[in-house]
């Protein structure tokens, strides 16, 4: 792949994520005839700020800064303004960032499974899974570029 295009997919990434932080994950209902209210990552942090900070600094890391900081810290290294030797570090931080995918696909489990109400997969999900994987693979294959030149720049 062309480095180009991985150092656009990447910089569309630091577009991309805020819009996927505002987008709608799933839409839920708990009584029927109510409607469904969409549930963003935003708007579900609001939620966990209010009730438990901890979880909501936690989750803040993992949704936010964790992807963010792993995209800026690529776009660096792309752009030879960082040394290669921060990959692993960007590496760890994909991971954590994958781990909020994770809690959210496991909650619409939980929540189909006990049939306590009603959730429907939104877009947004689909656009914040995206971003996550088209920033794991960037950096898998930014790892990749580092092992074939001999770990330098």
């Amino acid at each position: 792949m062309p480095d180009v295009i991985v150092r656009c997919t990447n910089l569309s990434l630091l577009i991309l994520y805020p819009i996927a932080w505002f987008a709608p994950l799933m839409r839920a209902g708990f009584l029927p005839g109510f409607g469904l209210s969409e549930i963003s990552v935003i708007s579900g942090l609001q939620s966990l700020w209010k009730s438990d900070v901890v979880l909501a600094l936690i989750v803040t890391a993992f949704a936010l800064f964790a992807p963010y900081l792993k995209t800026l810290g690529l776009a660096m290294v792309q752009f030879r303004l960082a040394s290669r030797a921060i990959l692993p570090s960007l590496a760890t931080l994909g991971k954590l960032a994958m781990a909020d995918v994770f809690l959210i696909a496991i909650y619409i489990i939980l929540v189909k499974g006990v049939g306590v109400g009603r959730i429907e997969v939104a877009w947004g999900l689909y656009l914040f899974t995206g971003c996550i994987l088209a920033s794991l693979a960037i950096g898998i294959w930014e790892g990749r570029r580092r092992t074939a030149s001999g770990g330098s720049i």
